[in-house]
């Protein structure tokens, strides 16, 4: 099956119901026999879709700087560790190792590592499926204004087109087996 990697948030202070949605999200993973690709981290919805994913039976892949080793922050309980020198080198690891992306509500982080992807994909750097999970409109504001940038020229109708933006775990999954198949 596919090496999933998941962007999400990490903080500690997060609503218990993004905790719940990364759990669900690692759990789904692992019944549908995929590898989760995560950020390397222990805490927040990172931990949470990792410890998800694992309670279901799915490897796991962490992708982490050594200075958040260094900040005793990293998932050390995954099936393969792998510590790079920064964060650019980190991104860089994560889309090598992954098959598609699934993004969840996140902060800064989540969106790098989004933007990311999707700008490497619009250079057909990678034709790797990504998918965008709104839930609870999260990203609404997002998409609408990556929308108004597309209608003004600043982004090509194509790239917009690349990523796929649905409510629900189960809808990303889909699209990204479907994409796969």
């Amino acid at each position: 099956m596919a090496a999933i990697c998941v962007f999400c948030a990490s903080s500690r202070t997060l609503d218990q119901r993004y905790l719940d949605l990364a759990t669900f999200t690692g759990e789904e993973i692992g019944r549908r026999g995929h590898t989760l690709v995560s950020g390397g981290g222990c805490v927040g919805m990172m931990g949470a879709v990792a410890d998800g994913a694992r309670a279901a039976g799915a490897p796991t892949i962490g992708v982490i700087p050594q200075a958040l080793v260094d900040l005793e922050v990293a998932d050390v309980a995954s099936d393969e560790l792998v510590v790079t020198d920064g964060m650019a080198s980190r991104k860089t690891a994560m889309i090598d190792k992954s098959d598609a992306f699934l993004t969840l509500p996140g902060g800064l982080g989540t969106l790098d590592e989004l933007f990311e992807v999707w700008t490497t994909a619009t250079l057909a750097m990678h034709r790797k499926p990504m998918v965008l999970v709104d839930t609870d409109g999260f990203y609404r504001p997002l998409t609408e204004w990556l929308a108004r940038l597309t209608g003004e020229g600043f982004i090509r109708p194509a790239g917009l087109d690349l990523l796929t933006v649905v409510d629900s775990v189960p809808a990303a999954l889909d699209a990204i087996e479907s994409r796969l198949a």
